[in-house]
C-alpha cells in the first residue's frame, strides 16, 4: 500500500555571495576577449566606424524598416547617445529615415550605400573569428562553442527571452556519461552541500549501464538546450518487467523550461515501448522539485526511511507507477 505519511520539508538551498576572486576572474575573461578580438580598436574592422555603429548597421540589415526606439531598447542605448550616432551615420550617407503610415515614427534603413558597407564588414567579421577558431582542433572549438552558448543561456534576463531555445532529447555521445557524473557532483555538492561518495554512486550507476546492448533493455536521454547539455534521465533494468528511472538532473540554468518533465516522460514511454510493466525510483524528500515531477507524472510514494548518506541526514523514498501498454487499434466494423 502507499505511504500516507507528511512530507518531510526541504532544507533551503545553500547560496553563496559572489566572492572577490571571482568578480576579478569574470573582468579578466572581459580585458582577454576585447583585445583578442581588438573590439578596443578606435576604428572597428578596419574601418572608419566604431563597434557601436557597426552594431546599428547591423541592427538595421537585420531588420525591416525599424524604428529609433527599437533599435534603442535592442542595444541598450540611451536616446541621446542613439539619435547622436543615427545622425553621424545619416551624414555619411549609411542610414535614411522614412516616414510610413504612422507620420509620427520616423523608421530607419540602410541606404544603397549602407548596404555595400555593411557587406564588407559583415565578410572581415567572419573573417576575424575564422582566424580565432581555425587553429583550435575540433573538440576544442566545439568546447568554445558550448561555453559560449552558456554564458549567452546564463547572463540573458529570461531564458528564451528572445526565441525560443531549441530542445533536444538524444542519445549519450561520447564524454556524455562522463558529463554525467561530473555535474551530478558538482551540482548536488553546490546545492545541497552533498559531498564526494555522491558523485562515486553516480559514477557506479553509470558504470553498469549497457545502453549499447539492445538485449538489455536500458536507455539513456541526454537534453540540450541549443545546443549545451542541460540534463539526462536514465532507464535501467531491474527484472523483466520492473526498469528503474536513475539520475535524473537539469542542470540549474536550464530550469524553468520543462526539461524535468519532459526527461521523466521520455523515460516513461521508453519503459513502455521495451515492455516493462512497472517504472520505479528512489529518491530523497530533499529533492522537492524532482518529486513534483513524480507525482504528476503518475508516480505513487511507496515508501521511505531516513538515512544519512553523502555527508547529510536524509529522507529517502521510493516511488512507483504503473505501466499502461498501448492498446492496438481497432475496427469496430470489422470486429478487429
Amino acid at each position: 500500500m502507499p505511504v500516507r505519511r507528511p512530507p518531510v520539508p526541504a532544507p533551503p538551498t545553500l547560496r553563496a555571495a559572489t566572492t572577490p576572486g571571482e568578480i576579478a576572474r569574470v573582468r579578466r575573461f572581459n580585458r582577454f576577449y576585447t583585445a583578442r578580438l581588438r573590439l578596443l580598436d578606435r576604428s572597428h574592422l578596419e574601418s572608419s566606424l566604431t563597434l557601436t555603429e557597426v552594431r546599428l548597421l547591423y541592427e538595421l540589415s537585420h531588420r525591416d524598416h525599424p524604428t529609433a526606439r527599437d533599435l534603442g531598447v535592442a542595444l541598450a542605448l540611451d536616446e541621446g547617445q542613439l539619435s547622436r550616432l543615427i545622425a553621424a551615420l545619416k551624414r555619411r550617407g549609411l542610414v535614411r529615415a522614412t516616414t510610413g503610415d504612422d507620420r509620427r515614427q520616423r523608421r530607419l534603413a540602410l541606404t544603397a550605400r549602407g548596404t555595400r558597407a555593411f557587406a564588407v564588414l559583415d565578410t572581415r567579421a567572419s573573417t576575424q573569428v575564422r582566424s580565432v577558431l581555425d587553429p583550435l582542433a575540433p573538440s576544442d572549438r566545439g568546447a568554445l562553442l558550448e561555453a559560449m552558448a552558456g554564458i549567452e543561456v546564463l547572463l540573458s534576463p529570461t531564458v528564451g527571452a528572445a526565441r525560443a531555445p531549441e530542445i533536444v532529447l538524444r542519445s549519450p555521445l561520447p564524454g556524455d556519461l562522463g558529463w554525467v557524473i561530473e555535474r551530478h557532483g558538482a551540482v548536488y555538492a553546490a546545492e545541497y552541500g552533498w559531498d564526494a561518495s555522491f558523485e562515486r554512486l553516480v559514477a557506479g550507476i553509470v558504470s553498469t549501464f549497457e545502453g549499447d546492448d539492445p538485449a538489455a533493455r536500458e536507455r539513456c536521454w541526454i537534453a540540450t538546450v541549443d545546443g549545451r547539455r542541460a540534463g539526462c534521465v536514465f532507464l535501467m533494468r531491474k527484472s523483466a518487467s520492473v526498469a528503474k528511472l536513475r539520475i535524473l538532473l537539469v542542470e540549474p540554468w536550464a530550469r524553468g523550461l520543462g526539461l524535468g518533465g519532459t526527461l521523466v516522460r521520455a523515460c516513461i514511454a521508453g519503459a513502455t515501448e521495451l515492455g516493462y510493466r512497472r517504472l520505479t525510483l528512489w529518491t530523497n524528500s530533499v529533492l522537492s522539485a524532482a518529486r513534483r515531477i513524480y507525482e504528476r507524472e503518475g508516480f505513487v510514494l511507496m515508501d521511505e526511511a531516513r538515512h544519512r548518506s553523502f555527508g547529510a541526514d536524509l529522507v529517502g523514498q521510493t516511488w512507483e507507477r504503473d505501466l499502461t501498454p498501448a492498446r492496438p487499434v481497432t475496427d469496430a466494423r470489422r470486429g478487429r
